[in-house]
């Protein structure tokens, strides 16, 4: 029987090497689980032996090949974990040069590969698809909270695949997403916060923001001249852009104070796996809708675009609506972080579903009584 059990790089799950017979797999002592393999050499079977309490998520695996045992109700990510993601509120300054892209910071990923780390993020993920579901209907039957939901990154990152994919099991009435482009000439003659303070969630929602009113102080900085001439030319204060970052630590805090829970996540990708998937989108056919010109005029511009990040990352990420810088290289891991922290943030928030009076008790057993005269 083996006697080593890892932990897993994001979660608190145990694994153990099957053996060329079917005996016991593995045992966590801990949680008290004995597992025991059954079955023909084509397929390794798992029974659960001995289990004190709760539920267990296993999966089988062929024979002599690695068994994934895990704990459903500790299927999230290490405070460890997340504490490497989050930016630090009152920083002045941030470099995202010590955010890694790829995971290569962790030891797990060194040592186990990146098959192993892979699928266990996707098996975080698959749980908290499930458990947001869950956590979605309360939040919508309780009509007490919103989610507000920031997705920031450079081009290519997965920003849309991050909301199809994270989003997959929620029920699409409980859900806004909204997509901010070129502002039009109306949102233009408002200020810059406007166009999204209109759409932001009402209670019992999950708004979701695909780039937000943070491209004004991102791609505007970058290009000043469409700030220029969003502006008609009025001439900029030096302490312009302090102003704009404290207009929107305000505008958030407000909304937290009204009840939204916001969350805001700049997807971390690298030059180099920006190209790969650009080259991606121009090799396949299906893809080629997704690349536009300007895509590659505005990754001249990443020195600039990394620079006004740093800047608005540091100037913003408050008490209130901290900053996770996701590591977005792999799509599969950075899927699993921002489905664990939304899910653990309406968890959080300790929601009850609505309770009945003994009136309408009352009123419901009357109409048990008369469906069932039917």
């Amino acid at each position: 029987m083996p006697s080593t059990l890892f932990t897993n790089a994001f979660h608190d799950g145990y694994a153990g090497t099957s053996a060329s017979t079917s005996q016991t797999v593995g045992v966590d002592l801990d949680l008290g689980v004995k597992v025991v393999g059954h079955g023909d050499e084509a397929d390794q079977g798992i029974d659960v032996v001995d289990r004190p309490s709760g539920s267990l998520r296993l999966s089988s695996r062929p024979r002599g090949t690695t068994l994934q045992v895990f704990e459903s109700s500790e299927l999230m990510l290490s405070s460890q974990l997340m504490q490497r993601l989050v930016v630090a509120p009152g920083q002045t300054r941030v470099r995202l040069a010590d955010y890694d892209t790829a995971w290569a910071q962790t030891q797990e990923l060194k040592d186990l590969g990146k098959h192993v780390v892979k699928e266990r993020a996707q098996a975080v993920l698959q749980q908290n698809i499930a458990d947001l579901t869950e956590a979605q209907e309360l939040l919508y039957a309780s009509d007490e909270r919103s989610v507000l939901v920031v997705l920031q990154a450079m081009d290519a990152a997965g920003k849309d695949g991050t909301i199809k994919h994270v989003m997959s099991g929620v029920n699409p009435q409980g859900v806004q997403v909204y997509s901010f482009k070129t502002p039009s000439v109306e949102e233009t003659h408002h200020d810059f916060l406007w166009r999204c303070a209109k759409v932001v969630p009402e209670r019992g929602r999950i708004g979701i923001f695909n780039r937000s009113y943070y491209e004004d102080v991102l791609i505007v900085r970058v290009h000043p001249e469409i700030l220029d001439a969003q502006l008609g030319g009025a001439a900029r204060a030096a302490s312009f852009w302090d102003e704009r970052y404290a207009d929107i630590r305000a505008f958030e805090h407000h909304l937290v104070r009204s009840g939204t829970v916001i969350l805001k996540f700049f997807l971390h990708v690298s030059k180099q796996e920006q190209k790969a998937r650009f080259l991606e989108r121009l090799d396949n056919p299906a893809k080629h809708w997704k690349f536009s010109a300007s895509d590659l005029a505005e990754r001249r511009s990443w020195d600039k675009y990394i620079a006004a990040y740093e800047q608005a990352l540091a100037a913003t990420s408050t008490t209130w609506a901290p900053w996770y810088v996701v590591p977005a290289d792999y799509k599969w891991a950075m899927h699993a972080v921002v489905a664990d922290v939304i899910t653990s943030a309406i968890r959080g928030l300790q929601l009850q579903y609505p309770t009945i009076s003994a009136e309408q008790r009352k009123a419901l057993e009357a109409a048990r009584a008369q469906l069932r005269e039917e």
